[in-house]
């Protein structure tokens, strides 16, 4: 799915669920090779585009990469629906990650300071779960990615999430063969759980 297309199907469906006339969403996708620029984006943290393009969006966060083989979530939500908590909410996502990674038996976790979600690996900890959202009126989209295979090395043109000291890795990197579907269902279920 196109980024622009996917941020336009947003805006859209978010204007509909504050009016009344659309439904909640959670989304699941994947974007051809792509960064993005989150609100707190520190041009310095662009790194080299790779010949990717490079989109800024309004969600939080900072330098982050889309591409085949990361499962991107968007989560269309009301969150007056959910107690208007926008901490409670993210914690919700991360354990919904969480969750989703006990599925195939990878332990994973939070960190004070770093946003996302994280395994420990023979390297040191690393990334596997990153979250950026926006909410307007209440109503929340962008979401959450989840990296089963992408081609890792597609990170090396930013700082991801603006932290040098860790970095990224996948289900497949964990040696997990995992397909896509897979995670679908496992991300499907865990939602129903904590939602």
């Amino acid at each position: 799915m196109p980024y622009e297309d996917a941020v336009a199907f947003m805006e859209a469906r978010v204007r509909d669920i504050r009016l009344a006339k659309a439904g909640e969403m959670v989304w699941l996708l994947e974007h051809p090779p792509l960064y993005t620029a989150g609100s707190s984006a520190n041009e310095t943290d662009l790194i080299d585009t790779l010949g990717f393009p490079v989109f800024k969006t309004g969600r939080g966060g900072q330098y982050t990469y889309h591409g085949p083989g990361q499962r991107v979530a968007y989560v269309m939500l009301d969150l007056k629906k959910r107690g208007a908590d926008v901490r409670q909410f993210i914690k919700q996502l991360e354990n919904w990650i969480i969750a989703t990674l006990a599925e195939f038996d990878v332990e994973s976790f939070t960190r004070e300071g770093r946003i996302g979600v994280w395994v420990a690996t023979e390297e040191g900890e690393r990334k596997i779960g990153a979250i950026g959202v926006r909410i307007r009126q209440w109503v929340s989209y962008h979401g959450i990615s989840l990296n089963v295979n992408p081609d890792l090395s597609h990170y090396r043109g930013i700082i991801p999430c603006g932290i040098k000291e860790y970095g990224v890795t996948s289900l497949a990197a964990l040696d997990i063969n995992a397909h896509i579907k897979d995670v679908d269902e496992a991300l499907k279920e865990n939602f129903r759980k904590i939602a």
